[in-house]
């Protein structure tokens, strides 16, 4: 049934030669795929996360918030370039149709860079088995950190205990 569906492509990374912190999510979901934004689900706490640590007022249009992102120095991202999946969920993705963004050239451009944060699981599991053999010796040796999934879909955590793990890893 998955060699049947369409392949999903993400998006250009939101970024510039300043970016500091490079936050990765796996692929985006349909409603970002629809709307062509980032986290653009209603109830994803990606930007009301972002709000709360860096003062990025929710209202504003995708590409103002995007650019006061960049101005703080963080740049976004997907770990797959590329890849099947039926709906929105992680493990919905077909292994075998993975196509990883090119980090090592990513990286070249962008060697500001000190520190990776992994928007959930699946973009650090992926990271690790795609991208992290292709890396140079000193590419492997940026910071990288796991945070809980900012997706509606991993609703274990509130809002605020997600916030201040957030904030914890962007702030430092």
């Amino acid at each position: 049934m998955t060699n049947f569906l369409p392949l999903n492509r993400s998006f250009p990374p939101i970024a510039d030669h300043r970016a500091k912190i490079l936050i990765l999510g796996s692929m985006p979901g349909v409603k970002s795929l629809e709307q062509q934004q980032y986290y653009a689900h209603p109830r994803n706490a990606f930007w009301p996360i972002m709000s709360a640590v860096f003062g990025i007022d929710r209202t504003l249009d995708y590409g103002k918030r995007c650019q006061l992102l960049v101005d703080n120095q963080v740049a976004i991202w997907d770990v797959l370039q590329a890849c099947q999946r039926q709906g929105s969920l992680d493990q919905a993705i077909n292994t075998a149709s993975m196509v990883a963004n090119d980090f090592n050239l990513f990286l070249q451009h962008h060697p500001a860079i000190t520190k990776i944060v992994f928007n959930g699981a699946k973009a650090e599991q992926v990271f690790k088995r795609l991208v992290l053999p292709t890396l140079t010796a000193s590419q492997k040796t940026i910071a990288r950190l796991l945070l809980p999934s900012t997706s509606p879909a991993h609703a274990s955590r509130s809002f605020d205990d997600k916030l201040a793990v957030w904030r914890q890893a962007l702030i430092d």
